[in-house]
């Protein structure tokens, strides 16, 4: 099984190395990411493999029990033809190579059948998932669900009367799982007054502001209020993840990190510790600061696939998996299904093809676990992108996905 696997294609840009990022020892102070910087180019080509080195964390253990192995198959891929969304024929080699991508590994039918890293990272790197790390979240409330320590209809001031003064008193988990409630929350990265750059504020992702008074992730909940009546449209908010985290540890009595270590991260074997990113009062960033390698991502992509199940054991129920890959499309619309037109959004998953159904977890800055239990495919991106947002590569990476999911499809038979 090979440790490293040699990078797809010699064209690609400049990796943290190439920039001279944390060069030297000690490196010269223009070449080291700092709060103002550490997730914008070139810096984040470095920091998002290095997420504990700038930010205070607290560990998921994989405990100690034996690691999932994941057998291999490789198979040429890289070769595999998709039309790209400015209508150029790309392969899949050129994708990795043209897309900032940082490691990329397909399974199928269980199988490693690719593999492969870039910008440095091995296969022992922990890379950051930014939202990814919702769809981990909305798994675990499946769990806690399935147990019936949550009702998923009533209020969430029930569960966490602090809510009361906030819009979400009267949301449900539901809502917030699918994240149609109708709390108001500016989800425009990168700008000052934002609600998505306080939370970056109270987590530790950018420095507070002199005249600022630092909260904390829970400090800016308690503050946001309602904007229309819940459950009429979806609309993706990055903080309803922290509300659901809030429920699950007031509920279990457990904070986050040994939630998701106990009922997720131990039970898929994975191969190495996870880590969150925590705020001054240890609080988890439930809604993207969690960190993990590769192969760890692909082992819980796989466990999804299955039904929820590794080996014989049913870590997350049957039935909440079933519906991560449905969804109500007439509550889909704009700008979303610009890259899903036929999706949903479902307990914390994208759904990319309500008739297919294939769905995913998405992160800003190019990460992607795309699943697609029908021909048990399941394929990770993890990137370092030159912006939260572009379109065009998420277009193309589920383009060059699903060419090889048909090319091994065809293969299979």
């Amino acid at each position: 099984m090979p440790d490293q696997p040699a990078p797809l294609s010699s064209v690609s840009p400049a990796t943290a190395k190439d920039s001279n990022i944390m060069e030297g020892f000690p490196p010269p102070p223009e070449s080291r990411p700092t709060l103002d910087n550490w997730d914008m180019p070139p810096f984040n080509r470095w920091s998002f493999q290095n997420v504990r080195a700038l930010i205070p964390t607290v560990e998921v253990s994989r405990g100690v029990g034996a690691i999932r192995e994941l057998p291999y198959a490789i198979d040429n891929l890289s070769d595999i033809a998709f039309t790209a969304l400015d209508g150029e024929e790309r392969t899949v080699a050129q994708l990795l190579a043209q897309s900032y991508t940082d490691g990329f590994l397909v399974l199928h039918r269980g199988r490693v059948v690719m593999e492969h890293y870039d910008n440095g990272m091995s296969a022992a790197t922990a890379h950051l998932s930014q939202s990814v790390a919702k769809s981990i979240v909305g798994s675990l409330a499946g769990i806690i669900i399935g147990r019936g320590l949550i009702d998923p209809q009533k209020p969430l001031a029930d569960y966490v009367p602090e809510l009361a003064v906030c819009g979400y008193g009267d949301a449900n988990l539901s809502h917030v799982l699918n994240m149609t409630s109708g709390v108001h929350f500016d989800e425009n990265y990168g700008v000052e007054g934002s609600d998505i750059t306080r939370i970056d504020y109270a987590s530790g992702w950018r420095p507070t502001p002199a005249d600022v008074t630092r909260e904390t992730i829970y400090d800016v909940i308690l503050t946001l209020q309602k904007a229309r009546e819940h459950g009429e449209i979806f609309q993706y908010r990055s903080i309803e993840t922290d509300v659901i985290g809030w429920v699950l540890q007031r509920v279990t009595d457990t904070g986050l990190a040994e939630l998701v270590s106990r009922e997720i991260w131990q039970k898929i074997g994975a191969e190495k510790d996870a880590s969150f990113t925590v705020d001054t009062a240890g609080t988890p960033l439930a809604d993207g600061g969690f960190n993990a390698t590769l192969r760890d991502y692909a082992r819980f992509g796989l466990m999804m696939a299955n039904g929820g199940q590794v080996e014989d054991q049913q870590v997350v129920p049957a039935d909440w998996v079933a519906a991560s890959g449905t969804g109500d499309a007439n509550l889909f619309g704009e700008p979303y299904t610009g890259v899903s037109p036929k999706g949903a959004y479902s307990n914390q998953w994208w759904v990319h093809n309500v008739d297919h159904g294939d769905y995913m977890a998405r992160g800003v800055f190019g990460q992607l676990i795309y699943i697609d239990p029908s021909s048990q495919l399941v394929a990770v991106k993890l990137s370092s992108w030159p912006d939260y947002l572009v379109p065009s590569f998420t277009i193309d990476a589920l383009r060059a996905i699903i060419a090889i999911r048909n090319e091994l499809s065809q293969e299979a038979g």
